[in-house]
């Protein structure tokens, strides 16, 4: 009999067994789940419950808006061998993205332009072994979960197993959350893709995939750029057997920004750890990680910027900047095979530079066992966004090239087995500080840290043993100090992005930092010698409202809530005076917002006297 009853969430609830459903895993259940789902929308939706059981599905379920679906414990939906899915819908844009990212409808359970969806519980949908995980043909799936252009998803507690090529697949949903999610497809390919999506949330998720694990991408399938944001990942665990662990890209024709990746352990990646290229004109920027741990993990960190190109708008060279990384520690044994060194790689021209990165507290250990060879630049394949596109990196550790304000702060490398190349090589680069990096030696080394063209660069710190670091430079100019007493905001670590769209500052730009709580900026200061000094800092506050910043020294606050009063218009700028003891030499000055709003606009530090 076909019937609802009230549900716990006071949502009516309809049975699958009650519409036709066995549950006995060999009778295909398909028609009577649709037959379920839409008695559940003609009510005006419910939740659709799968009681403990195996329903096998041997068609595409279609799912409909201001539903939940409801998979109890013990309760599991399966792939068939024998399978008649939809088929794949034409697509006029299938030249930009693979096969599987350009078509939607063939997988076990789709739906588009729908509101209000959620899986819940604590039950299993099993592709059975039986999804594609290459092009599919007429009647094949090679996707779990594929939703387009959807609003308000919730995914929660359920488990996805051999999804094909995508356990999930998401393209232009919004108000995504998830909490407890679990994907095994390692012998599979991707787990989940969220695709040109704003405002997610992803929590407690434990994601095993042996291509991407968990992927924030931007394509042209659905035939324009989409603003991709306001996403935060936390406590979660992530592997990728062949591929990424978490990865931005490769489709990258919609901007990211305000990422938040927090609390989670990676435990192996045979390409990037923690990746983020920009291939088709994506610019990147406002991402941070923190408490981030990977082990097994070829390249522990990838940047790069590529010229593929391949959005439909004609797109032009992308850019990455202010992205943080804070406690993150790297391991690899080279069980997987040949290592990739950390690695940030931008393009020629100012603007195609990655900008403003800062590594605190990075530590990551390497292989090793290479022997020296040529410091000069290796090969690069700008269409190719994997670690193995670029040759064998000069430095065993970190190898910068086309980089602008990037700074690493009580921050390690090292290796397995002893490594005859340096530990650390920028090129053809602008602003790179080492501050307090400790770095290990090899035997053979030629020097510990190089700096080829390098236009201002400061290195302090020691090796493993405490020796001093040996630094080569070519055609470089060591600053470790800025010109005077002033420090501009294009000097400092600034949480934001440097812009120079109102007029009246002093240098090239000013610190427009992102509207949140603990937006910082951060400058290294140098004092003749230790002592009380008034700090001036140069702002505008276009708003009509107090924007209070804590003003921290070496890690000190010295000023918990100090106010920049608003001066009018942005164009507009006032100095603010702050008092603080400083040390002789060089200083740490990180001002923080205190309140949602962010902070003023800042032009400038500057020490007086």
């Amino acid at each position: 009999m076909e019937s609802s009853t009230a549900g716990s969430t006071g949502m009516a609830e309809f049975n699958v067994r009650d519409y036709g459903a066995t549950g006995n895993g060999s009778t295909n259940d398909t028609a009577a789940i649709n037959r379920t789902i839409n008695a559940a929308s003609s009510a005006g939706g419910g939740t659709v419950r799968f009681p403990s059981g195996t329903y096998r599905s041997a068609n595409s379920i279609h799912l409909k808006s201001n539903l939940t679906i409801q998979l109890d414990a013990g309760s599991t939906i399966l792939g068939s061998p024998n399978d008649t899915y939809d088929p794949p819908e034409p697509n006029p844009y299938d030249d930009y993205q693979d096969y599987g990212h350009s078509h939607f409808r063939n997988g076990m359970i789709t739906g588009d332009r729908l509101t209000n969806i959620a899986f819940v519980g604590s039950g299993t949908i099993d592709g059975g072994g039986n999804l594609i995980t290459g092009n599919p043909k007429s009647g094949e799936a090679d996707k779990i979960i594929s939703l387009t252009r959807c609003e308000n998803l919730t995914v929660n507690g359920i488990r996805l197993r051999r999804g094909g090529h995508f356990a999930m697949l998401t393209n232009a949903c919004n108000n995504i959350t998830s909490d407890g999610l679990r994907i095994e497809t390692a012998d599979d390919r991707d787990g989940w893709n969220v695709i040109n999506a704003k405002h997610v949330r992803i929590v407690n998720a434990k994601i095993a995939a042996d291509d991407d694990a968990l992927a924030f991408k931007s394509d042209w399938a659905l035939g324009k750029t989409y603003d991709n944001g306001d996403v935060r990942v936390s406590d979660s665990d992530l592997s990728a057997g062949c591929c990424n662990a978490l990865m931005f890209g490769s489709e990258t024709c919609g901007d990211f920004t305000d990422y938040r990746f927090e609390r989670i352990r990676i435990t192996g990646a045979s390409k990037s750890g923690l990746g983020m290229v920009s291939m088709d004109g994506t610019t990147i920027s406002d991402v941070h990680y923190r408490d981030i741990t990977m082990s097994g993990t070829r390249s522990h960190i990838m940047q790069k910027i590529g010229t593929r190109r391949r959005c439909g708008d004609n797109p032009g060279v992308g850019s990455i900047h202010n992205i943080t990384y804070t406690n993150v520690t790297g391991t690899y044994d080279g069980a997987r095979g040949t290592a990739y060194s950390p690695t940030l790689w931008g393009e020629a021209g100012a603007a195609n530079r990655i900008r403003n990165i800062t590594f605190d507290n990075v530590d990551l250990t390497v292989p090793g066992g290479s022997p020296t060879m040529s410091t000069g630049v290796p090969v690069n394949d700008p269409n190719d966004y994997n670690p193995k596109a670029i040759g064998t990196r000069p430095a065993y550790g970190w190898y910068l090239r086309r980089v602008d304000g990037v700074r690493f702060v009580n921050s390690s490398v090292q290796f397995t087995a002893n490594d005859g190349r340096p530990a650390v090589i920028a090129n053809e680069s602008a602003n790179v500080v080492l501050d307090g990096i400790i770095a290990e030696r090899g035997t053979d080394s030629p020097h510990d840290l190089g700096f080829q063209t390098v236009n201002g660069y400061c290195a302090t710190g020691t090796n493993t043993s405490g020796g001093m670091l040996r630094i080569y430079t070519s055609s470089s100019s060591q600053n470790c100090a800025p010109a005077g007493n002033r420090a501009e905001a294009e000097q400092a670590v600034c949480q934001g992005s440097i812009d120079s769209d109102h007029g009246g500052f002093s240098g090239n730009g000013f610190c427009n930092t992102t509207n949140a709580v603990g937006a910082s900026v951060e400058w290294t200061v140098n004092a003749p010698a230790a002592g009380t000094y008034t700090l001036a800092l140069r702002n505008a506050n276009g708003t009509t409202t107090n924007r209070p910043m804590s003003v921290a020294v070496n890690g000190t606050v010295v000023a918990p809530a100090q106010a920049f009063a608003p001066t009018g218009a942005w164009t507009n700028w006032q100095t603010v005076p702050v008092t603080a003891t400083l040390q002789a030499g060089a200083n740490t000055v990180r001002i923080s917002a205190t309140t949602a709003a962010g902070g003023p606009n800042i032009d400038y530090l500057e020490r007086q006297p």
